[in-house]
């Protein structure tokens, strides 16, 4: 998804997440208990799953086949990933942003195809109100994996908070063809969609 140079400005003078009266910004995250990565070819699972994650006849079954495809993303095939990661989420928890984005930038260095390094990184990224940050490695997850609905749902949740309705509603409604079950996902684009199309005749 291409971005305008003028982004820039605009992201640096974003209003802070949660501060925007009448929006409620949030970021689609990994599972806190994934479960084992299915055996075989990553790109063939995640095909596999991402095609039953549309046929989902109910919320419980997308919501185990949405964990699947997390577990997919989450393998790095790396104990050197593997730990740093660990290390990131110690940081994380302990607000320390500044070890987070250093951890990370050692992960997408050793491994830059693996997604979820980039993709952790926009969260820090995020939290610490760097947008632009977020934003280009957002861009590096998407044009790795477009089907990343956490990614998608981030960048729209971005763009709302820097104004951009049209982009936000476009980033919304690809993460809702992708994940049809997405929490919340529906009626963002739906109240969204009424702001910035007018209602429906």
């Amino acid at each position: 998804m291409a971005f305008s140079a003028a982004l820039a400005p605009a992201v640096a003078q974003a209003t802070p997440p949660g501060a925007t009266p009448g929006t409620e910004p949030d970021w689609v995250e990994p599972p806190a208990k994934v479960p084992k990565a299915p055996q075989g070819d990553p790109t063939r699972n995640l095909d596999t799953l991402f095609g039953a994650l549309k046929v989902a006849p109910d919320e419980t079954t997308a919501k185990a086949v949405e964990n699947r495809i997390w577990a997919v993303w989450l393998a790095s095939g790396s104990d050197t990933v593997n730990l740093l990661m660990a290390r990131t989420k110690a940081a994380i928890d302990k607000d320390d942003h500044g070890l987070a984005i250093r951890l990370l930038d050692a992960i997408v260095e050793i491994k830059p195809d693996y997604v979820e390094g980039w993709n952790r990184r926009a969260t820090v990224f995020f939290l610490k109100k760097d947008y632009a940050g977020a934003l280009a490695d957002l861009r590096q997850v998407l044009r790795r994996e477009p089907r990343h609905f956490g990614a998608l749902a981030g960048l729209g949740t971005i763009m709302q908070e820097i104004g951009d309705e049209k982009n936000a509603l476009g980033a919304y409604r690809k993460a809702l063809e992708v994940n049809p079950h997405l929490k919340g996902m529906a009626d963002k684009v739906r109240s969204l969609g009424e702001k910035v199309e007018g209602r429906p005749i």
